[in-house]
């Protein structure tokens, strides 16, 4: 009964394995036969802005971060907490990072997250340093509530 299991997930395999080939080949003899334009069967509005707006679809219509950016610039204690606990650090780049570890689903691995952006790249969570404790847990209890 395993054999039969793993032949035929190796079918499944080689099938799409065989599959990717095709296309990739595909794709070989269109460039060779129509040259750089061959990318106007594989690209739909290849002219079009495409490339510059790569990815904005992502950031600007993320609701989650939109949130998050909201709430960092708010007169909220916590988040005026954060804005000086953060300094000089930019206040973009962490909403992403914070928006990023609130798709951990471990509330524990969550917390850890959160207190690892707060210490910023490079240093470790000082667990001695009982301000940037309460201010992460603080946060995500803001977070919970906001998202």
């Amino acid at each position: 009964m395993a054999n039969k299991r793993e032949t035929h997930s190796c079918n499944n395999q080689l099938d799409t394995f065989a599959e990717a080939l095709a296309t990739a080949r595909q794709m070989q003899q269109s460039w060779l036969t129509y040259g750089v334009d061959y990318v106007n069967f594989y690209v739909e509005d290849v002219d079009g802005d495409w490339l510059e707006t790569w990815g904005n679809d992502e950031i600007l219509g993320n609701y989650r971060l939109d949130a998050i950016k909201e709430f960092l610039v708010s007169n909220d204690s916590v988040a005026i907490k954060v804005r000086q606990y953060l300094g000089e650090r930019s206040l973009f780049d962490f909403a992403v990072n914070l928006e990023e570890s609130w798709r951990i689903s471990e509330t524990n691995d969550r917390l850890s997250a959160v207190r690892n952006l707060l210490a910023g790249e490079g240093n470790s969570v000082d667990t001695d340093d009982i301000r940037l404790l309460d201010l992460a847990d603080s946060l995500v209890v803001k977070l919970a509530d906001i998202l």
